[in-house]
């Protein structure tokens, strides 16, 4: 083989049949030769792996960017940044953006603004709230639609109108355009009658704590979560729409998703970073708004953990949600004004290999659960979530063995805080790679604006 761009060495490459030590050639952004140590020997940049694990881009489908509209929590430029740091090369935004991109207009205008932005490769997965849209949104190049089934009470953001369906006709109708598509739906889960009566409850005793907000979305064992889902698989059933489940949390939740997997049905699901490595009962006393988003029972994170290593989960979508300090500070006092959610994409991929080498997962299951599902669900492959040749070169290679501490400092967002400062992990990407171009080398992001590219679906 001719000189290439770039030749990664002596690591330990993931493939889908499992690990290989070998050789990765990178040519004009894709992969050219995989092969065994010393088959490739000329490059204008060479890395040696030796002793590390390389591992295709991480792929986050479930990224609040912020912008347009919100800037000051975030924008393209910043949430891309923190993805390079945490190893991602694929990142998907969300329509709850001003104005939410609920028209092709909308949509066209958001991706060009955020071509000039991207650190990493993007997409954006419109709302399919209007349904003479969702044919020309298809084709403009979305990878999938999103509906809210919750709604704010309290505040107006982030489920502002526009973006949810909370009447079951409009929704099943939505399910219908969807479904002509071929594209994946997803759907945050909520049964917003059953909540307005559970947190009035709370607002009736005079308590808007975060522990009172906690325990209100975790009643009678998630209930407002559980209809919801028996609802959206059942439109499912009767409409053919490929299903994809999002912040999945509770046991019953994962049942469905299994008996509808079993009947061999396009219903998939995702679980969340913060569901399984921030909210404890201990962190909501602690945090409080810190952590909220939600309360998760340990007996439910159990069933989430069995749900990911026997395959009834399907990926990990970060759900990151940066707001402000200000912002946050609101739900000491009231919880039901304060935003939920909070930065979780440049941290979770080493919460997750601390979870590989405390022996909950196999770095295979984390792999195929962050960038192998991703891209076949979300029909990105094999361009994205594989190394092999023809693919792009997206690489994130990690050191399992790394220890750091994870710091507000170090973060890239722009609210400049993490809900895991403090933390001590063993496992971290130490370079970021998109199609062949370095993004991140050390925990430092050298990527630029401009250098994510927009990724439409692989046509067949």
């Amino acid at each position: 083989m001719d000189k290439v761009d770039l030749l990664v060495k002596n690591g330990e490459v993931w493939t889908p049949g499992g690990s290989i030590t070998a050789d990765i050639a990178v040519q004009g952004g894709k992969v050219t030769g995989l092969g065994k140590p010393g088959s490739f020997a000329q490059a204008d940049k060479t890395i040696d792996a030796k002793g590390k694990q390389i591992i295709p881009g991480l792929i986050d489908t479930h990224t609040h960017h912020r912008d347009p509209g919100f800037t000051h929590k975030e924008d393209l430029t910043t949430a891309t940044q923190a993805a390079a740091a945490g190893g991602v090369t694929l990142s998907i935004g969300m329509p709850n953006v001003d104005p939410p991109t609920t028209t092709v207009e909308r949509y066209h205008t958001l991706i060009e603004d955020h071509k000039k932005k991207a650190v990493v490769d993007f997409n954006h997965n419109p709302s399919g709230t209007v349904p003479e849209q969702i044919p020309g949104l298809a084709k403009a190049g979305c990878l999938a639609f999103k509906i809210f089934m919750v709604k704010d009470t309290g505040r107006d953001y982030p489920h502002m109108p526009g973006i949810g369906l909370h009447n079951h006709g409009q929704l099943f109708r939505a399910f219908e355009e969807v479904a002509k598509t071929g594209l994946p739906l997803m759907v945050h889960p909520h049964d917003q009658d059953l909540m307005d009566e559970i947190e009035q409850r709370y607002w009736k005793r005079g308590d808007k704590s975060p522990q009172a907000y906690a325990k209100a979305y975790r009643d009678f064992d998630g209930i407002i979560w559980d209809t919801a889902i028996a609802t959206l698989i059942r439109f499912q059933k009767s409409t053919g729409t490929k299903l994809h489940i999002l912040h999945m949390s509770t046991p019953g939740g994962i049942e469905m998703i299994r008996r509808a997997k079993e009947e061999g049905r396009p219903v998939t699901g995702e679980v969340n970073p913060w569901a399984l490595f921030l909210a404890t009962w201990e962190n909501v006393e602690k945090l409080g708004p810190y952590c909220l988003g939600f309360w998760v029972p340990p007996a439910h994170v159990e069933a989430l953990w069995k749900g990911i290593n026997d395959g009834t989960v399907d990926l990990i979508g970060t759900d990151h949600a940066p707001h402000t300090k200000e912002e946050k500070d609101v739900g000491w006092k009231d919880m039901w004004k304060s935003p939920g959610g909070e930065p979780q994409i440049q941290d979770y991929l080493r919460l997750f290999l601390t979870a590989v080498n405390e022996g909950k997962l196999t770095l295979d299951r984390l792999v195929r659960i962050t960038s192998y599902n991703p891209a076949r669900i979300f029909g990105v492959y094999p361009r994205k979530g594989v190394i092999q040749v023809g693919s792009d070169a997206d690489l994130t290679i990690i050191d399992m063995e790394k220890e750091e501490t994870i710091t507000n400092e170090t973060t890239y967002t722009r609210v400049g805080w993490t809900p895991y400062h403090g933390r001590k992990v063993k496992g971290a990407p130490v370079y970021t790679i998109v199609r062949g171009k370095m993004v991140m080398e050390n925990g430092k992001v050298i990527g630029k604006p401009g250098d994510g590219e927009f990724v439409p679906p692989v046509r067949r």
